[in-house]
């Protein structure tokens, strides 16, 4: 199986973790028949000669030859970056494209394993490692879940399965959507069939649940996925909820900056939008509570959020003017 694996570097936020990231890249792709796999790297830095290129000449000097690394010319986005990378891995005759955060450390047989998976069902739309947490400021890889894929609540609420608990594999065969946007393989047929006029990934959503989205629409295409407990990757999430109360999501928020906020916002309805006609009539409701219950959360406690909607209308008319054309 062909597989490209594509990954974002940004500033000073990824150059940190390149050491120990690319070390245990090169050490997974051991594993690996060197004609069957294919390195991709953008960055999205607003200087073309900044430290993660340097780095990467320097030190991985000899492994550097068989990253194809390219500038954006700035910050393009996460989807934007990765539907780039995703569309040269189609040039390239990919079976499959593995999406992974330079902010990890995979473990050496975890990209095998995954391959593994993903070529055993053909139904399988994509696979997905587990992932738990790297202390990356005290070094140290723990057996804390970060995430073992996707899961779908009712209201179109995706969460990170088993976030924050000991691992101790009882999430085996779980069922779930896809794979979070830590990382995750996908096959590259899979992809075409439910590419969008906004790409591979909904290039409206600049970063934030764009994963969600994607794992949502290769589930309403047929494709099934599923988690990869063998399959080991560790992440450095800086900022995470500590369970699912109220308490918690207002301390994540707090430590994340009004960008952040406001993508999220804007991305959460732009999944709402897109797949409100797909829900049933409960799922409906649950969807109308969380909507109001936004535009309050919004009123009293971040006012900045309330200029998204703006572009929340935009987004309604396309998809109403979309509906219309197919009917």
């Amino acid at each position: 199986m062909k597989i490209a694996l594509g990954f974002i570097t940004y500033n000073t936020d990824t150059a940190k973790y390149l050491p120990y990231f690319l070390d245990s890249l090169f050490k997974s792709l051991e594993y690996l028949p060197a004609e069957d796999y294919l390195i991709l790297a953008r960055d999205n830095s607003e200087e073309p000669n900044n430290y993660n290129l340097e780095y990467i000449k320097n030190v991985f000097n000899k492994e550097a030859e068989l990253i194809k690394f390219r500038s954006s010319g700035g910050n393009i986005g996460f989807s934007r970056a990765y539907n780039s990378m995703i569309s040269e891995a189609k040039d390239w005759g990919a079976a499959a494209f593995l999406m992974v955060n330079p902010d990890t450390i995979i473990a050496p047989d975890a990209l095998k394993k995954l391959a593994e998976a993903l070529g055993s069902d053909s139904m399988l739309g994509s696979v997905a490692p587990k992932v738990l947490r790297w202390d990356f400021a005290n070094q140290k890889l723990s057996s804390k879940i970060d995430t073992c894929g996707l899961s779908l609540l009712p209201g179109l609420t995706f969460i990170d399965i088993g976030q924050g608990l000991e691992d101790t594999n009882q999430f085996q065969d779980f069922p779930i959507l896809g794979p979070s946007g830590a990382a995750g393989l996908y096959r590259m047929s899979a992809l075409e069939k439910v590419k969008e006029a906004t790409g591979y990934l909904d290039e409206r959503m600049f970063m934030y649940k764009e994963d969600c989205d994607l794992a949502y629409r290769l589930f309403l295409a047929g494709f099934s996925s599923k988690i990869t407990t063998e399959a080991l990757v560790y992440h450095d999430r800086s900022v995470s909820a500590q369970g699912r109360g109220i308490l918690a999501i207002l301390n994540s928020r707090s430590s994340k900056s009004r960008q952040v906020r406001s993508w999220s916002f804007l991305n959460q309805h732009l999944l709402m939008i897109k797949f409100w006609s797909k829900q049933n009539w409960l799922n409906k409701l649950h969807i109308l509570r969380k909507l109001l219950l936004f535009s309050l959360y919004a009123l009293f406690f971040e006012p900045f959020l309330l200029n998204n909607y703006y572009k929340i209308s935009q987004y309604i008319k396309l998809a109403r003017n979309h509906r219309k054309a197919i009917d």
